[in-house]
């Protein structure tokens, strides 16, 4: 347990943070499951547009510090490259 008031302060900011990030990751997570719903049903338009919005979502994740830079653009990548591959 924390011992001084500035251990305190840091133990409460830590869960304020650990929240806020909890919520970025989630809506981070379900932004991709959208896109990846929209690929599975093998709508290329759905899917681009899905996609479209869930780019500012990811790189805002990335650019707050909740997941490193490179993941969101593997996965941007990855995304981009199967909704290429839908037939239509």
């Amino acid at each position: 347990m924390a011992n001084t008031s500035s251990a305190k302060k840091a133990a409460r900011q830590t869960l304020r943070r650990t929240e806020v990030n909890r919520t970025r990751i989630s809506r981070m997570r379900t932004s991709v499951t959208k896109v990846e719903e929209a690929i599975a049903a093998g709508d290329k338009a759905a899917a681009a547009a899905a996609l479209k919005a869930a780019q500012p979502i990811l790189m805002r994740t990335a650019k707050v510090g909740v997941v490193h830079k490179n993941t969101v653009s593997r996965k941007i990548s990855r995304l981009s490259a199967r909704i290429k591959a839908i037939k239509s």
